[in-house]
This record gives structure tokens, C-alpha cells and sequence, in this order.
């Protein structure tokens, strides 16, 4: 369907060149003057969509100030190719260009395309569990114990979770886990540790992305709160140089521990953060490893939205 006005043709030259060229606010930025639509018409066709966007953002991703990333944006952004007469993915294509190019300034880490398309697949693993992005529950506290083995790769990971329930009938959580480039879904398990146990399990072998539903015992009731622990088994991948974990929300205390096998040790840790999986990384700060607990350790009193995480260097 499309949405242009009387004035859809003007521009499609420099339209269909920033489709080719890129980058994706100059892309942007000539589709929504091609259609000749004022940004609140863009975002009010956005809510039609089912999409909530503010104005100031649309204006800030036109402009190349922000960039789109969380899951609502980048269903924004497929929401725009329609409205805007687009062909399938090609703002989306453009997204994961400008940013493997930016990635190329700025430190290894995850590229932005897979965390885009791990972002998809997370995004239709909820709407396949019937889940919301909170799952209707507040963190608390979510203290995470990632282990890291013999050949440098993730082993697994083991979380305790603390929950406090915003409205009635909640009864399982949701928990993601995103292997290291190269995990082997197939083989990553899911461990129900302590007051819960396993649903249904959703994999996706190209991102790496093992979601698992969590059950409770009860049905929790607005202000209730739970405690339970879970964890995920997985050794699948290469060497690992770093954990990471994204935040949708604000929230409680998160504290992160990675311990490393005896005889494998990093040559220097830190911490690092990012206010999105499109920015540059933030707030290092080298971390000490205790060598005789072979264990590096992070704790946030307050989570922001954002990304938060620990890297490590080998030596050789």
C-alpha cells in the first residue's frame, strides 16, 4: 500500500541514487521529501502501523544524528519502506552499511547487521511465545556467572534473576541468549535451575539467538516478587573476547562475573558500555583480574537502557 501524495514523484532521481549510494539519513531523509509528507504525517501513518515514534526522533534519524536500533525502531524503519513506497529492506540494507562502515573506526565487537537481524529474530521469537518486551516484569536484580573455557570460547553462562511483577497473571520469563559468531544453536542447552522450569525453546542457527521460556509455579500478581535461576550451555563457538548485555529498559542492580579456567588468562579486562548497538563505545574502564579466583567482575546499582559489558585482550 502506498502512501504517497500528489507530489510522490518529485526527487525520485536523488531517491533512487540514495537507495544505491546510501547513507541511510540522506536515504531517508529524500524518500520522505519525495512523498512530500510532513514528518507528522510520517509518524501518524507510523501508529497506524502499530509503530510509536516521535517526531523529534523521525527528525533526528533524517538528519544523521541517531541512528535506529532498538526492536520498535527497526520496526519502525520496515514500517517506513512500506509507507514511504520503498522496496523491501532497502533502508534496513543501508542501516547495516553505515554501520559496518563505522564499525571499521571503532573498536572489533559484534557487527550492527547481526545484531539487526538477531533483533528481528528476537522480535518474532516473543510474537511466536505470545510475549511482550518486559514479559510484564521489572528486574530487580539479574546477576549473571559467564564461564569461559580451555579454548578461550564461552562455555555458559548461569543467571539468578529477581522479578517484581506490574501486573497480574504473569507466570515465565523469557530469557536470550545471543553464542559468540559461529555458535551451533542445535547444541546450546537451557538449564532450569531454581524455581522454574523449561518451556518451549525457539533457536535460530544463522544469529546465534537460543530464546527459552522460563515457567513459574504460580501466577504472580501486580508488586509480587520472584526469584529464580536459569542458565545456558554452550562451548559451540571460537574464541570469545567479550560479554555484553543489552538493556530495553531501565531497571534494578545487574552484576556481571566472567571467570576463566585455570591456565587461561586474558592479558588486561575492562568494562565498556554503549547507549546503542549503532554507537560508539563508552565509559572503559580497565578491571582487575583476581588470578587466583581467575575472575573479573562488574555491578551496575541502576540500569540504564543501553548496553553494558566486559572485554578482554589475549595475548598472542
Amino acid at each position: 500500500m502506498s502512501y504517497g501524495t500528489q507530489h510522490a514523484d518529485t526527487g525520485a532521481p536523488a531517491l533512487e541514487t540514495a537507495l544505491r549510494a546510501g547513507p541511510f539519513h540522506v536515504a531517508l531523509r529524500a524518500a520522505i521529501t519525495a512523498r512530500g509528507l510532513p514528518l507528522h504525517r510520517v509518524q501518524h501513518h507510523l501508529t497506524r502501523h502499530g509503530v510509536t515514534v516521535g517526531v523529534t526522533s523521525l527528525s533526528y534519524w533524517q538528519q544523521g544524528a541517531r541512528r535506529p536500533q532498538r526492536t520498535e525502531s527497526l520496526r519502525a524503519v520496515r514500517a517506513l519502506e512500506e509507507i514511504l513506497d520503498l522496496p523491501d529492506e532497502s533502508l534496513i540494507r543501508l542501516l547495516a552499511k553505515d554501520e559496518e562502515h563505522a564499525a571499521r573506526q571503532r573498536p572489533s565487537t559484534r557487527s550492527y547487521r547481526s545484531l539487526v537481524e538477531a533483533s528481528g529474530v528476537l522480535e518474532q521469537f516473543l510474537a511466536e511465545l505470545g510475549s511482550s518486551p518486559d514479559g510484564g516484569l521489572h528486574t530487580v536484580g539479574h546477576h549473571e556467572r559467564v564461564r569461559i573455557g580451555a579454548r578461550r570460547e564461552l562455555l555458559g553462562l548461569d543467571s539468578q534473576h529477581i522479578v517484581r511483577a506490574h501486573q497480574d497473571g504473569v507466570d515465565r520469563y523469557v530469557a536470550v541468549h545471543h553464542g559468540d559468531p559461529g555458535c551451533s544453536t542445535d547444541h546450546v542447552s537451557v538449564r532450569a535451575l531454581e524455581n522454574c522450569r523449561t518451556g518451549r525453546v525457539r533457536r535460530h542457527r544463522g544469529t546465534g539467538v537460543v530464546v527459552a521460556e522460563l515457567l513459574f509455579d504460580a501466577r504472580l500478581r501486580a508488586g509480587d516478587t520472584f526469584l529464580f535461576r536459569y542458565g545456558f550451555e554452550d562451548g559451540t563457538a571460537g574464541p570469545s573476547s567479550e560479554y555484553l548485555r543489552g538493556f530495553g529498559f531501565a531497571g534494578g542492580q545487574y552484576a556481571l562475573q566472567v571467570r576463566f579456567t585455570e591456565g587461561v588468562l586474558p592479558v588486561r579486562c575492562h568494562r565498556f558500555t554503549q547507549h546503542s548497538a549503532a554507537a560508539p563505545r563508552g565509559g572503559r574502564q580497565d578491571l582487575p583480574l583476581s588470578a587466583s579466583h581467575r575472575a573479573v567482575h562488574v555491578v551496575e546499582p541502576q540500569v540504564r537502557a543501553g548496553i553494558l559489558g566486559i572485554g578482554w585482550d589475549w595475548e598472542g
